[in-house]
């Protein structure tokens, strides 16, 4: 019996039978268009994005009961310890962006003001890192290389840490500057008309058997079960061979990777998700730490998208210049670093990685360093 080829030919075949396999398109083309949409996950993306309004809303009406206890109970009225609450927050939450949107909904409610609202925001990307660290734990226990696994993890936290430490300068500079004051989406009043018609009558109603200050924590919870939803409604993609090579010809370019990170952040809207896919493509050879590291930098950039969403949902000017500061300052040091200082600063991560991968005593005080900080913020 004779076996198929890769395109559906025989030995044997007449030369009609092998022009028709050769040119009749796969079964799943020759289908209608609306047919060959995954139905499915765009559905998913509408639940995941009426989620995310939902959120947003009551984490704006729930947060108007929280200021004693974000001012008195943990003490957030600086920047300092505001940057460092915002850092622990997205520790315990695993993620930076619901954190990023109570810093929005503390600054609209008059808890903490601009400068606060920046650091805190700029605390949550901070922490938000971390997510690939613990990845690469989980690698390790499964029995997988210490050195690919831990060490995407640490690249991803001292990339982020030393590029949003230099952005943080930079951001307090613009803001003070109030050189983006003046720069707004005018049609954040209408889409936000739009949300409260459809939105507020849900906050009611929940306000008749919750107490107000609960709406902030329910929104915190949706807000993750709506970037959990909007995950799965992402195309899965899958990495044949003979996209290998190409792919391991691009990884060699950094303004490449860059734009790969970014690209796919701002599509996945989730810093933790495009970071994370980094440990799996480690340990199977496809991106080296070198590689991973503009693509670190540009999805810590476009991270802010959905964040960016939440302020004009907000219909907050003040609190949408604040993102926007914090995208353009991270921008402004990122492309800084990739066309004139990346080759020291690649040399100089790498280093610091290597540093701590050197020994479990090196390890061990990294690890503590990056708790202690931020308590030690808190407690400016």
């Amino acid at each position: 019996m004779n076996e198929p080829n890769k395109v559906g030919i025989e030995v044997g075949q007449s030369v009609e039978e092998i022009e028709t396999a050769v040119t009749t398109p796969p079964a799943h083309l020759s289908r209608p268009f609306w047919q060959r949409i995954a139905w499915k996950k765009v559905g998913i993306f509408f639940a995941s994005l009426f989620l995310f309004i939902l959120a947003i809303t009551l984490m704006k009406e729930g947060a108007r009961d929280l200021g004693p206890l974000v001012k008195d109970r943990f003490a957030v009225n600086n920047p300092a310890n505001s940057l460092g609450f915002g850092w622990l927050f997205a520790y315990v939450v695993m993620s930076g962006s619901p954190v990023a949107a109570a810093a929005l909904a503390f600054f609209d409610a008059g808890i903490i003001d601009q400068m606060s609202t920046f650091t805190m925001i700029t605390g949550s990307r901070l922490g938000a890192s971390f997510i690939v660290l613990f990845i690469g734990f989980i690698y390790v226990l499964r029995g997988r290389s210490r050195t690919n696994s831990l060490g995407m993890g640490l690249l991803s936290l001292t990339v982020t840490g030393v590029t949003y430490t230099a952005a943080l300068f930079v951001g307090i500079a613009l803001l003070k500057s109030g050189i983006f004051d003046h720069v707004q989406l005018r049609s954040g009043t209408v889409l936000t008309s739009i949300t409260d018609v459809i939105f507020d009558p849900i906050a009611a109603f929940l306000l008749t058997f919750l107490p107000r200050w609960s709406l902030f924590l329910v929104g915190l919870g949706i807000i993750m079960v709506s970037f959990n939803l909007f995950d799965k409604c992402l195309p899965e993609m899958a990495l044949k061979e003979s996209q290998v090579g190409r792919m391991s010809r691009l990884v060699y370019r950094p303004w490449v990777m860059f734009l790969l990170g970014a690209s796919i952040t701002m599509i996945s809207m989730s810093v933790s998700l495009s970071l994370s896919i980094l440990v799996p493509l480690s340990q199977r050879g496809f991106v080296r730490r070198e590689n991973a590291i503009p693509y670190i930098m540009g999805a810590n950039i476009t991270t802010f998208i959905d964040t960016l969403l939440a302020a004009v949902l907000l219909n907050n000017p003040p609190a949408f210049t604040v993102v926007l500061v914090e995208m353009t300052s991270i921008t402004i040091v990122s492309i800084v670093i990739l066309a004139f200082l990346y080759r020291r600063y690649e040399r100089g991560m790498l280093a610091l990685v290597n540093g701590i991968m050197s020994s479990n005593r090196n390890l061990a005080i990294f690890m503590f360093t990056i708790l202690i900080v931020p308590i030690i913020l808190l407690f400016l």
